[in-house]
């Protein structure tokens, strides 16, 4: 019994669609995730590699050197520093920046309002489940 207790085990990971001939299209027009607009799940017997690996996980914007190795899960997850998570702009591929917290993910400052954390897409389908909510409990 020199199995190590994940071998064998599934994980599931979300795969990205791999079109790059429409990736800008698809990132203008939010369709990132698929055509159905959920991500994909994908069934895989990987193993995630804690040693051994070349470079330590680190910050994706340019310039960022930060070390996530002892940073919280979520930020080393996003690959994303916690001072340029919070910050209103940051350069990445020599375009500013801010990083979502509903997305999870950096988008053009166009797509935010005035200094919020997230980006008009996601609050438009926030506000509009708050008011499915309020309307269904009132009258």
């Amino acid at each position: 019994m020199d199995e190590s207790w994940s071998e064998g085990k599934r994980r599931m990971n979300y795969k990205e669609e791999e079109d790059d001939d429409y990736e800008e299209e698809e990132e203008e027009e939010g369709s990132e995730y698929g055509e159905d607009g959920r991500k994909k799940r994908v069934v895989t017997n990987k193993r995630g590699s804690k040693a051994g690996g070349s470079m330590p996980p680190s910050c994706q914007v340019d310039g960022c050197n930060a070390d996530l190795s002892d940073a919280k899960p979520y930020h080393r997850r996003h690959k994303v520093c916690e001072y340029h998570a919070k910050a209103p702009a940051v350069l990445i591929a020599e375009q500013h920046q801010r990083f979502c917290q509903q997305c999870s993910r950096f988008h053009e400052l166009s797509e935010f309002d005035e200094s919020k954390r997230s980006c008009r897409r996601r609050l438009a389908g926030h506000n509009e489940r708050r008011r499915k909510n309020a309307s269904e409990y009132g009258h």
